[in-house]
């Protein structure tokens, strides 16, 4: 386990319109307000054709091969995240939903562009006084946290 502190800064009410992509709204936001790390939910909607990373290809094996989920009708949707700088300083958000249609679920992380279907609320708690950040990490591929 690696671990660091951090403190709690601005907290941000935050409506996702009709057609806004969550990691680009989100994104833009936090550099627009000069947010470096936040911890963040979100619930509302998402739509057709909206685009899930649902996990990998085949558990623990390098290459990391994502397999991709296409959302194929509107769901309800539900998640929590975190931003934290990328190598170039730029806020990184990786966020998780759950979207559900019935009695069916999927979830999956956001980064292949999930799109608001009409509304999507986000409640966004800025930390503070960090120098965490995302860092590569060359075995998996992934922008790992660095606390």
């Amino acid at each position: 386990m690696k671990y660091s502190q951090a403190e709690q800064g601005r907290i941000f009410i935050i409506r996702l319109e009709d057609g806004d992509i969550i990691h680009e709204a989100i994104e833009g936001f936090a550099a627009d307000k000069g947010i470096k790390a936040a911890s963040l939910i979100v619930l509302g909607g998402v739509d057709t054709g909206s685009k899930l990373v649902v996990g990998p290809k085949q558990g623990r094996k390098n290459p990391v091969i994502p397999m991709e989920h296409i959302l194929d009708n509107v769901h309800e949707a539900a998640g929590t995240g975190t931003i934290f700088p990328d190598k170039k300083g730029k806020p990184a958000l990786h966020m998780h939903i759950a979207c559900g249609r019935q009695a069916a679920t999927v979830t999956g992380c956001v980064r292949r562009g999930v799109k608001t279907w009409h509304v999507l609320e986000v409640i966004l708690f800025e930390l503070a006084d960090t120098t965490a950040a995302r860092v590569l990490d060359h075995d998996t591929g992934f922008e790992l946290l660095r606390p």
